[in-house]
């Protein structure tokens, strides 16, 4: 088995995985029919790219194991997921903010992934740079919307980039694995993903009359399973099934 890379795609499949169950929270329950479409449409595009890379992921560890195994049967930490996406889902600018923050890294992220020596993840990045395109276009619409609208929604979209803000830092904060990936090809240059964060954050947050939090302290941990509380109520909901179940089929 390939540990490096065995590790970094499931580091891809857990960020899908869990901002997928958590935008999946939200069915039933927007505030308009449409945008609860929305928000289901983005979730299944998310477990969707979890999927393809669980089971690549799979694949390349050679131990038997399956897309559900390293969904349902890991704990907590056993995730490398940033601590962004377990974040809770707050009110709709707080999970608008959230996805927005997100796309605007996972757009660029892909778009370079799409270039990857490894041709399965190259694969899964050429179908996820269209969907992470349109993920960005609807998050950056609503920031946008919600920021300069009422006095009520502008202080709730402010409240969430503050909250969410210290989070982001992880995502391009590159270690030891990443480094790996980008040195062989497999992976990204975070830091040339951050130069096209910056830009996308600045301009709409911009148009949004929506200030970007001055401070440089950020929140990590998440990428070597030091995660928050919410990951555990998170993996209990979702595994519930499988772990009382054990080895279940449809």
């Amino acid at each position: 088995m390939d540990n490096n890379l065995f590790n970094y795609t499931l580091r891809l499949a857990d960020n899908a995985l869990i901002l997928g169950h958590r935008l999946s929270e939200w069915c039933g329950h927007a505030p308009i029919l449409e945008q609860d479409i929305a928000l289901s449409n983005i979730a299944l595009d998310l477990i969707g790219q979890a999927r393809s890379l669980y089971q690549y992921a799979a694949v390349v560890e050679n131990q038997g194991r399956t897309e559900d195994d390293l969904a349902y049967l890991r704990d907590v930490w056993d995730f490398s997921n940033c601590l962004l996406v377990e974040q809770p889902n707050g009110d709709f600018a707080t999970t608008i903010v959230r996805q927005f923050l997100f796309s605007a890294y996972a757009l660029p992220m892909y778009q370079k992934l799409a270039k990857s020596s490894d041709d399965t993840l190259r694969g899964v990045a050429e179908k996820a740079v269209k969907e992470a395109a349109y993920h960005l276009r609807w998050s950056s619409e609503w920031t946008i919307r919600l920021g300069d609208g009422t006095p009520e929604s502008t202080q709730r979209t402010q409240l969430a980039i503050n909250q969410l803000w210290p989070f982001t830092g992880e995502l391009m904060a590159a270690d030891e694995l990443e480094n790996w990936a980008n040195t062989e090809g497999v992976g990204v240059d975070l830091e040339a993903v951050k130069r096209v964060f910056d830009k996308t954050v600045d301009t709409v947050l911009a148009e949004a009359n929506v200030e970007k939090p001055s401070s440089n302290w950020m929140q990590s941990g998440g990428k070597t399973g030091q995660h928050s509380e919410y990951l555990g109520y998170i993996l209990a909901d979702m595994q519930f099934l499988q772990r009382a179940y054990p080895n279940s089929t449809w």
